[in-house]
């Protein structure tokens, strides 16, 4: 009974209904979107790191990482073939892919720079570091002789794809070797130092130019971040001479420290958006419902009591906190796929030169948290509102206007 009599109050005054349904939208909507968003920013920086740079985490020789040596080829890895099929039994690997960084001289015939190769696997790599943003030709595959450049050591040898450049190394015993490869694509990490000075040949290549059959580094390509964990384990238990390490370890500067710098500041615009979404909800759910003296305490002067008051105010601010949060929600999902579908186009980061969308990535948990707290500020509002006309003297609620 007193439902139905809630609902026909609600609809008795559309304007003031949608004005509460608003409120509690907007709000909700706002907190779900503003999660959407920073769960998409963070995903963006991890994806990033992973598919461009590391893989899931790295693996090489004990305490190769953390030391310096005067010979650090004698530390690499040795038997590559078999230690591959190993890595690749583990639970949890999907793909290994060998490293192998060195310097080297380039030259176009008239100008020489120095840069820093990296030997990779080019046909394995194109599978799955996506996010390296070739802007000319493409990524190093199958070409033997291909050589992969940042786009600003490209500028400074004046190269294009298709052109030829030499590249000069010292091998492992001091001499130097040379070989000459095809331009196949130009990249931009949007880094300057990586996009200034570094090249991929493949790791073929890369040993002949240092005469080593060794891997220095293993990049690992697995089913989810969350299995990094299980595959740690494994390592230390089945690999006494190899550790491994998080791709956020080896990336603290551009992913870790970033992601604490960004949870930091989104937890303190959380908090302020949180505050303000509360107190709108509840000044306007408090308002109108103070603006029913009258109306209140004609029902109380037909015989109506204070707590049958309360129910009838607390079942509108419940029914109006579920609608609208319902309707923020909806309004969210509304938002992401149809006006924003591709992201938020976003200027660049610290450390980076170029823009980069971010997809606002709405996760379950938060339509919970979200809905949750839309319909409890209203049902608290209307409740604490209604518990203080409820107590007014029913004279002083009819003279009220």
């Amino acid at each position: 009974m007193l439902t139905l009599a809630a609902i026909r109050n609600l609809m008795r005054n559309p304007r003031r209904t949608l004005a509460i349904l608003l409120t509690v939208a907007i709000g909700t909507g706002s907190l779900f979107l503003f999660h959407g968003f920073n769960a998409g920013i963070m995903n963006q920086y991890r994806a990033n790191s992973i598919h461009a740079f590391y893989g899931y985490g790295q693996v090489n020789t004990a305490d190769y990482r953390e030391k310096v040596y005067e010979k650090p080829w004698e530390h690499w890895m040795q038997n590559w073939p078999d230690l591959k099929r190993r890595l690749l039994g583990i639970p949890g690997v999907t793909q290994v892919f060998p490293r192998i960084n060195f310097f080297g001289l380039l030259s176009n015939g008239n100008i020489t720079v120095s840069g820093r190769g990296l030997g990779v696997d080019g046909a394995e790599e194109e599978k799955f570091f996506s996010t390296i943003n070739v802007v000319q030709g493409k990524m190093l595959s199958n070409e033997s002789d291909g050589i992969l450049m940042g786009v600003g050591l490209a500028r400074s040898l004046d190269l294009k794809v298709g052109d030829k450049v030499s590249v000069l190394s010292n091998t492992i015993r001091g001499t130097l070797n040379g070989a000459e490869f095809t331009v196949v694509g130009l990249y931009h990490t949007g880094m300057k130092d990586v996009d200034d000075g570094t090249f991929r040949v493949q790791i073929g290549q890369a040993q002949t130019l240092l005469d080593t059959e060794r891997v220095e580094i293993a990049s690992l390509g697995l089913d989810g971040n969350e299995d990094w964990s299980k595959v740690d384990t494994s390592i230390k238990g089945e690999f006494p001479g190899i550790e491994a390490t998080e791709f956020a370890v080896l990336d603290k500067v551009y992913y870790q420290n970033s992601v604490d710098w960004l949870n930091a500041q989104f937890n303190v615009v959380q908090f302020i958006m949180l505050a303000i979404v509360v107190l709108g909800i509840f000044n306007t759910v408090s308002t109108a419902v103070l603006e029913r003296k009258q109306e209140i305490g004609n029902l109380r002067a037909n015989g109506e009591s204070a707590k049958e008051i309360l129910t009838l105010l607390t079942i509108e601010g419940l029914t109006l906190g579920i609608l609208g949060a319902l309707l923020g929600i909806i309004g969210g999902y509304i938002i992401v796929f149809l006006i924003i579908p591709n992201g938020i186009l976003m200027p660049a980061a610290p450390g980076l030169t170029r823009q980069f969308y971010v997809k606002v990535e709405l996760q379950t948990v938060r339509i919970l948290l979200s809905f949750v707290l839309g319909f409890f500020c209203a049902v608290v509002a209307s409740f604490l509102a209604g518990l203080r006309i409820a107590k007014m003297p029913i004279g002083e609620a009819l003279r009220s206007n």
